[in-house]
C-alpha cells in the first residue's frame, strides 16, 4: 500500500502513479467518490474516495495510515464489508481510501422495505459489523473496530448469484480519522450523521460496540417505516441533542399502522434506541439470535442463504458443494454478464463457506444433451511476461463433439487469487449452467473432481503470484496460453481415448461370473 503516495493528478493523470479518475460517482459530508480505473491491472475499475480533511501533520498522516491499514484488514474477514486495496494522500494533502468497485444502490433509496427483505439485509448488515466489533489481530493485539456512522447512505445493497442482494458495509474507519484530524487542526467540528448518532458520541465520550448498536436501532426503525424515531423541529445538533438523550422514539406502529410487525421484532429495535448502553443489546451476537429467530418462524417465505448440509463424515469443501447442488434453483444470473453462450468462473462467498465455480449459458435442449458427459479438467500457468492461469473444462460425451469451456484468469488480480486459493482447497467444483433462453433460471448443476497434483500445483501458483513483481502486459499472457491450450486439447482426448481402450480391453478380458 503506498501510505505516501503524494502524486498530483494534474501533473501525471494518474493517482499513485496507478489509478486513472473517470468520474464523480457520490460525494457526501465525508468525501466523494470517484470511479476509477486501476492501470496495472489491465484497467480494473476500483472506487477511490478522497476525504475532505486535508492532513499535513505528520502525526495525523501517521493516524490516517493506520486507520486504512486496519480497515484494509478487515475488509479481508467479511464479505459483508467493502474490500479495500489501496490507501494514500494526495499532492494537496487529501487522504484517499482505493476500494472495490460495486454496482449496487444505497440502502437509502431502497427504503422503506418489506419485512422479508428487512431481514434479509438487517441479517447481513449485523454480520459485517460483528466481525468488525470483535476486532482484527494486529502483533499479536485485538483491535475491536466501531463505525461510528451508521446509517442507509453508507450500506451498499448489490445483486448476487445466491443471496439475491448483498450488503456492503461502507466507510470503516473514515468518522474516526475525520473526528482526530478535526481535534488536532483549527478546523474543529463533529463528524458524524445527527440522526443516527448515540447520546455518548454527541457528548464525544469513547465509544465501543454499543454506539454502533444505537445507529442500527435508528437505520432498522427507518428501513422498516422510510421515517426517523424522532422528528425534532430543526435538523441542528441541540435539536438532535434533545431528541436522543431525552425524547422517547416513536413507535413504530403509529408511523406505520400497516406494517405487522413481529413484537420480539419491535422490542428489539427499541431495546437498541435505549438512552443508556448499558439497556441495550451488548453485542451484534444478541441482535443477530433474534432476527434468526424470527428468520427461522417465517422460513418458508424469507429465503436468506444456501441451505446448510450437516452431514458430520463430510469434509467442510464437499459439505458446501453438496449444499450449492442442493440449492441451485436459487442462483440469479448476474446482471453484469450477457445473456449468450459464455463460461466465466465465479467465487461464491456464503456463510458456509467460499467456493468457486464456473458459470455456463447454453440452449436448454443442449444442457440436457450434456447431462451423461464426462468432466475433466486441465490447467496451465505462466509467470512470465504476466502471470495468468489457463481453466480448462472439457464435456467429454463419446455421442457428441467435445465441449471445451476455457477461462483465462489474471493471477495478479487479488480477487482470482482467493478464487484460485478456493479451487485448490476443494477437491472438486461446480459447473453451474443456465438456460439461453428467459428467464435463464439455472437447471443443472455438474462437478468435475481436480487431481491432488493438479490443486498442489495450484497452490504453488498463487504463491508465485503473490511474491511477483507488478506488471501490465496480461494479453500476452494470455496469447502464449492459448497456443498451449491448442495442443492440451489434442493430449486429454488422447488420453481418453487411450483410457477408454484399457477400459474396453479390461472387459473383453474379464472372465464370465466375475
Amino acid at each position: 500500500m503506498n501510505q505516501s503516495a503524494f502524486v498530483s493528478p494534474q501533473s501525471t493523470g494518474l493517482i499513485a502513479n496507478r489509478y486513472q479518475l473517470q468520474q464523480l460517482i457520490g460525494s457526501g459530508g465525508m468525501g466523494e467518490v470517484f470511479l476509477a480505473t486501476d492501470v496495472l491491472l489491465g484497467g480494473t475499475p476500483v472506487a477511490i474516495k478522497f476525504l475532505t480533511q486535508t492532513v499535513s501533520d505528520a502525526k495525523i498522516r501517521k493516524d490516517f495510515a493506520r486507520e486504512a491499514l486496519m480497515s484494509a484488514a478487515l475488509s479481508q474477514k467479511s464479505l459483508h464489508i467493502v474490500r479495500a486495496y489501496d490507501y494514500g494522500v494526495s499532492e494537496t494533502g487529501k487522504p484517499f481510501y482505493v476500494m472495490e468497485y460495486l454496482n449496487g444502490k444505497s440502502l437509502k433509496d431502497l427504503i422503506p422495505l418489506p419485512l422479508p427483505k428487512f431481514l434479509t439485509l438487517a441479517r447481513q448488515i449485523c454480520l459485517g459489523l460483528k466481525c468488525a466489533h470483535e476486532g482484527i489481530q494486529i502483533d499479536g493485539k485485538i483491535y475491536p473496530l466501531v463505525h461510528r456512522d451508521i446509517k442507509p447512505a453508507n450500506i451498499l445493497v448489490v445483486p448476487d448469484p445466491i443471496l439475491g442482494q448483498l450488503v456492503k458495509v461502507l466507510d470503516f474507519g473514515i468518522a474516526k480519522f475525520l473526528n482526530y484530524a478535526a481535534t488536532l487542526s483549527t478546523n474543529k467540528g463533529f463528524h458524524g450523521t445527527l440522526p443516527y448518532c448515540s447520546p455518548e458520541q454527541l457528548e464525544g465520550e469513547k465509544l465501543d460496540s454499543r454506539s454502533d448498536i444505537y445507529s442500527l436501532g435508528v437505520m432498522m426503525f427507518e428501513m422498516l417505516t422510510g421515517a426517523k424515531p424522532w422528528q425534532p423541529e430543526t435538523d441542528l445538533f441541540g435539536a438532535w441533542y434533545r431528541a436522543h438523550h431525552f425524547e422517547a422514539p416513536r413507535n413504530i406502529t403509529d408511523v406505520k399502522p400497516q406494517l405487522k410487525l413481529p413484537p420480539q421484532l419491535n422490542n428489539l429495535i427499541m431495546a437498541c434506541l435505549a438512552k443508556k448502553a448499558s439497556d441495550r443489546p451488548q453485542t451484534m451476537a444478541e441482535i443477530l439470535e433474534v432476527l434468526d429467530s424470527i428468520e427461522q418462524s417465517r422460513c418458508a417465505n424469507v429465503p436468506t442463504t444456501l441451505t446448510p448440509i450437516t452431514t458430520p463424515k463430510i469434509a467442510t469443501g464437499s459439505q458446501l458443494l453438496l449444499a450449492i447442488e442442493k440449492n441451485y434453483q436459487q442462483f440469479i444470473w448476474p446482471q453484469d454478464k450477457p445473456k449468450q453462450e459464455i463460461v466465466f468462473p465465479y467465487l461464491i462467498n456464503t456463510p458456509q463457506g467460499s467456493a468457486a465455480t464456473l458459470w455456463l449459458m447454453l440452449p436448454a435442449t443442449e444442457i440436457r444433451k450434456r447431462l451423461n458427459s464426462k468432466l475433466h479438467n486441465r490447467f496451465i500457468f505462466v509467470t512470465s511476461p504476466h502471470p495468468m492461469l489457463l481453466w480448462v473444462t472439457l464435456l467429454h460425451n463419446q455421442e457428441l463433439e467435445p465441449k471445451w469451456l476455457p477461462c483465462y484468469i489474471d493471477m495478479q488480480n487479488t480477487h482470482n487469487r482467493l478464487l484460485v486459493t478456493s479451487l485448490a482447497d476443494n477437491e472438486s467444483y461446480p459447473l453451474i449452467c443456465f438456460t439461453l433462453e428467459p428467464p435463464h433460471t439455472c437447471t443443472q448443476v455438474l462437478r468435475s473432481d481436480i487431481d491432488p497434483s493438479q490443486r498442489q500445483k495450484l497452490k504453488i501458483w498463487v504463491e508465485q503470484s503473490r511474491k511477483l513483481p507488478p506488471t501490465n502486459q496480461p494479453q500476452s499472457s494470455k496469447n502464449l496460453l492459448k497456443q498451449q491450450y491448442k495442443q492440451m486439447q489434442s493430449q486429454i482426448l488422447q488420453q481418453i481415448a487411450s483410457m477408454s481402450q484399457i477400459v474396453a480391453s479390461a472387459r473383453l478380458n474379464q472372465k464370465p461370473g466375475t
